[in-house]
């Protein structure tokens, strides 16, 4: 499997924490950064992870910001993303489970790093239950994309 990551000024210690985690896990990543103190645009930062996630260059993405909405929006604006905004353990289980996600977004101002581990593991250990009623749901989902 291999993951990449993005954050914008407001999620960089998370997203030092989940590469650290991804190290230990022996998981393989890209990270895009940023590094900077600055004020950056999130958009740029999750189109970016997103593009190489819905091109097949990564097969899952992770991302962080002040609290995740304005990068899981972003993201899920590329075809073929399913971006969920999760800051507990319960919903990072049933998205992989139930919506097959393959990104993530979380919030640095609205979740600690010991949570965000946490998170990150168990959405990335946890799989799809493909040939279930969820599978003919997110067939759904993406049928959605080719109305607009």
């Amino acid at each position: 499997m291999k993951i990449v990551i993005a954050s914008d000024h407001g999620g960089i210690g998370i997203r030092k924490e989940i590469a650290t985690l991804l190290d230990e896990m022996k998981v393989e990543y890209n990270d895009l950064g940023c590094d900077c103190s600055i004020s950056v645009d999130y958009p740029d930062y999750a189109r970016l992870a997103a593009e190489k996630v819905a091109k097949g260059e990564a097969d899952r993405g992770i991302l962080v910001c002040g609290t995740g909405i304005g990068m899981s929006i972003a993201a899920n604006k590329v075809k073929g993303i399913r971006c969920a905004l999760v800051h507990d353990t319960f919903s990072a289980r049933a998205t992989r489970e139930h919506n097959n996600s393959n990104m993530l977004a979380m919030g640095e101002r609205v979740i600690g790093a010991g949570l965000a581990r946490d998170i990150v593991k168990i959405w990335l250990e946890t799989p799809f239950e493909s040939g279930s009623r969820h599978e003919n749901r997110v067939n759904k989902i993406k049928q959605i994309e080719h109305v607009w």
